[in-house]
């Protein structure tokens, strides 16, 4: 199996683009966020302990969302992958998801960083939030509070892994296709 990761800030294009690209590759797109709303729609315990968090722009705990990955990479057999989207967020989770490979064989192949300056997540957030009627993304406060914790909790991550030799910068400026194109173009290479 291959793992992917696509990373960068909220409103970078993770989901946007995730769904097209793990189509392309059969890979099976894995999106905590997606994981987790489902959660709180069906009202379970964990999915109003996540609604309180997120709503708050804070970060579910590691050994949940860690659960629902391993859950998913041992449920779908009939891929080439996994495109992993909002996880890991932290140095912690990453080190936990090497651990969780490695107890496979297998380790992440590729982490693909969607670049875009802060100003334009803001305007890409507010704009989403109108779309998809996301509550969480309709305070500017909220949003400010998730640009803050990527860039203190979810940034050290591009060292880690730049170390490793596996970190992929694509620019997420222009049109969904523009960037899909560098993407698929990234992809190809791998």
């Amino acid at each position: 199996m291959k793992y992917f990761i696509i990373f960068g800030p909220p409103g970078a294009g993770k989901g946007t683009q995730a769904a097209p690209i793990a189509e392309h590759y059969n890979l099976k797109h894995i999106s905590t966020g997606e994981l987790l709303r489902a959660e709180i729609s069906e009202g379970t315990p964990l999915g109003l302990q996540a609604k309180a968090l997120i709503e708050d722009g804070k970060l579910v705990p590691d050994e949940v969302v860690e659960g629902m990955i391993a859950q998913a990479f041992g449920k779908y057999r009939d891929v080439d992958g996994f495109l992993l989207d909002g996880f890991p967020r932290t140095l912690t989770q990453a080190i936990e998801l090497d651990e969780m490979l490695e107890a496979r064989d297998e380790g992440v192949n590729a982490v693909i960083s969607l670049m875009i300056p802060d100003s334009v997540v803001k305007e890409r957030i507010a704009h989403r939030a109108l779309l998809e009627n996301r509550l969480d993304d309709a305070s500017d406060a909220v949003v400010e509070n998730r640009i803050q914790t990527y860039h203190r909790q979810t940034e050290p991550l591009i060292d880690f892994y730049k170390e490793k030799g596996v970190y992929h910068e694509v620019d997420s400026i222009g049109t969904i296709e523009e960037v899909a194109a560098r993407i698929r173009t990234l992809m190809d290479t791998l």
